[in-house]
């Protein structure tokens, strides 16, 4: 059984949905970042952790690349072009989604108060939405970003479409909305969601 330690209400959720994707068992540490569980197997301190055999992986995207690979689901092969493009998108989505959301995140409450920039937001949706606007363009007319394969950088994306709605950050492209709606209906994200009131099974 996999361990996961964090709280769903950080990249932690990518990982025990990826869990719940592929029917695999897992135990939930619902620990908050800095915490002694955190830093007992990740000296950073930082959600989430996947413990394997006693051997702590961190890194939200690691974990997702190495469960894919590991179970040979919601990935490519490795060395093939299809590979090639679906790292391509998790790197556009960490590039250009999750790092003007993290970087709100940090000007908002994560950084000590004098340091903060309020104004920063201003620049990081105006960025947000000329990323979405460029994805898109990237986006076929498959169900998945990858046609009609769901892989990992799905759930970078649909997770990150998420944190921009409770950063209020507009989701201003018709087609990224559509996309996102139907990804939020999963039902193993749903049952991702209600993971910490007890373990994946």
């Amino acid at each position: 059984m996999y361990s996961v330690i964090g709280k769903l209400q950080s990249r932690t959720l990518r990982v025990v949905w990826m869990l719940e994707e592929l029917g695999l068992p897992y135990e939930l540490v619902a620990a908050a970042p800095r915490s002694p569980d955190v830093v007992a197997v990740n000296p950073t301190g930082k959600v989430p952790v996947l413990v394997v055999d006693n051997t702590p992986i961190t890194d939200s995207t690691a974990i997702l690349a190495y469960l894919a690979d590991h179970h040979d689901n919601f990935t490519f092969a490795a060395g093939t072009l299809e590979r090639a493009r679906q790292d391509s998108l998790t790197q556009f989505l960490l590039d250009e989604f999750d790092a003007a959301l993290w970087m709100a995140a940090r000007h908002s409450f994560i950084l000590p108060e004098e340091l903060r920039e309020s104004a920063i937001k201003k620049s990081l949706k105006w960025e947000f939405e000329r990323s979405q606007r460029t994805l898109v363009s990237r986006m076929g007319e498959g169900t998945y970003l990858m046609g009609e394969s769901m892989t990992v950088p799905d759930i970078i994306l649909a997770h990150c479409g998420m944190w921009a709605q409770t950063a209020r950050f507009p989701i201003v492209e018709p087609k990224l909305a559509d996309y996102l709606e139907r990804m939020c209906n999963r039902p193993a994200l749903k049952r991702a969601m209600a993971a910490e009131g007890g373990d994946g099974d």
